[in-house]
């Protein structure tokens, strides 16, 4: 059961999640039911048998409008471990979406802002509709982006990430796809499709070697290119190439099929 209202989830029969945050009536802004129902929802998902992959929206108008300022205010008069503790848990949410092991897509509308921009871009594939606004604005509430800076200068890298992060300056979906952020714009009546095709995709990847690769993109971007690393990656594909998926795998791109991994019709 979730620890509150404000993550919404469901589980399709394909294995697929739906996670909706729901605080429509203030954009989505995160406080701290938000991100403890986000920390819990992943944390479940996690132990979720025969999960395929989720896809991750914002109820109402937007997709995630940053920080709930009220709740920031009370935060900001807060004991400092009170306060202290938040920030970690903020980074555990995030962290958690960063190194789930399933695939991920944001499906992005109307504004994202603040964390929002986080939350994003702790997911593999971000698709955005075209009217969708960014910004990474702390800076202009006298606060900073600190837990999700590690996260967008890795996704960003720090020149694109100093100037957006020091201005506050809002950005269109077309521009988010410029610098990385964002994988595929469309109209937003398109959304709901794109990211049913896109999970049609991921659905026809094989669930261990998806989790697998997810896994070893992650850590590639932190691991220096040793020879040991490379001996690892180098045991990693061969053992691979002789397991049950492997087999079913060429078995039915021979065959002209779907692999018996893809989930059968209802």
């Amino acid at each position: 059961m979730p620890v509150n209202d404000t993550v919404l989830c469901t589980i399709d029969e394909r294995g697929v999640a739906s996670v909706t945050l729901n605080r429509p009536a203030v954009g989505n802004a995160y406080n701290d039911a938000l991100i403890d129902g986000l920390i819990e929802t992943v944390a479940r998902l996690a132990r979720e048998p025969g999960l395929r992959c989720a896809v991750l929206r914002g109820a109402g108008r937007h997709f995630q409008a940053g920080a709930d300022l009220s709740f920031l205010r009370r935060l900001g008069t807060a004991p400092a471990e009170e306060n202290l503790d938040f920030s970690r848990r903020t980074m555990a949410a995030i962290d958690g979406l960063r190194h789930f092991q399933h695939p991920t897509i944001a499906v992005v509308h109307g504004g994202c802002f603040g964390g929002g921009v986080g939350i994003a871009a702790a997911c593999d594939i971000v698709i955005a509709a075209e009217d969708a606004v960014f910004a990474i604005n702390e800076v202009r509430w006298g606060i900073t982006a600190a837990p999700i800076i590690p996260l967008l200068a890795d996704r960003l890298g720090s020149g694109v990430l100093g100037r957006l992060a020091l201005t506050g300056e809002r950005f269109a979906a077309a521009e988010a796809r410029r610098i990385g952020l964002v994988h595929e714009v469309c109209p937003a009546s398109g959304l709901d499709a794109a990211a049913a095709r896109i999970v049609d995709e991921l659905l026809m990847a094989a669930p261990e070697a998806a989790a697998m690769t997810k896994a070893l993109v992650a850590e590639v971007a932190e691991i220096p290119d040793t020879p040991g690393f490379r001996e690892r990656i180098a045991n990693e594909a061969a053992a691979r190439r002789r397991l049950p998926e492997a087999a079913e795998g060429l078995a039915s791109f021979a065959e002209k099929r779907r692999p018996k991994w893809y989930p059968a019709a209802g």
